[in-house]
């Protein structure tokens, strides 16, 4: 029998906004949730505390937080990554829950093709975009984490 689960929260950091999203109870899917001020990363961090403690607090409860991680296409680092990391450890320290890192690369082009989709005018969806690639982040990572599960309860069943 495996333990209840309960909900992640997806980041996408920026310097004028933070996405938000969030799993379902069970850690399955991903939905878009709301943007909210970003900053500097150890203010949003900060603004982003009560944020997590009432999420947290809540009957579905708050499991861990993942953090969309800025990289150049070839998987270095750029100028973002410094300061998503800075932000990913206050946030860490000041909620007391696991911080993980999710590689985020082409979310925001992922998330304006979505949008598209069934918005053409591009001030109505960049009022949605930075949810909506919180919601890419944290499917990715849920997706992620789910195949490592099923292969860890599979090779164990194989013993």
């Amino acid at each position: 029998m495996y333990a209840s689960r309960v909900r992640v929260l997806g980041i996408d950091f920026g310097g004028k906004r933070i996405g938000l999203a969030l799993s379902d109870a069970t850690g399955t899917l991903a939905s878009p949730w709301k943007a909210v001020e970003g900053g500097a990363p150890l203010a949003a961090a900060d603004r982003m505390k009560p944020v997590v403690a009432e999420l947290a607090a809540s009957d579905d409860g708050l499991e861990a937080i993942v953090v969309g991680l800025p990289r150049r296409l070839d998987g270095s680092d750029n100028d973002q990554t410094p300061l998503v990391r800075a932000f990913a450890a206050e946030l860490a320290r000041v909620s007391s829950l696991p911080v993980i890192l999710q590689d985020e690369r082409l979310t925001s082009l992922e998330a304006d093709s979505r949008l598209a989709l069934g918005e053409r005018d591009w001030r109505k969806r960049k009022a949605k975009l930075d949810a909506t690639a919180a919601a890419i982040i944290l499917q990715d990572y849920l997706d992620g984490k789910e195949q490592t599960e099923y292969r860890t309860q599979n090779t164990e069943g194989e013993r």
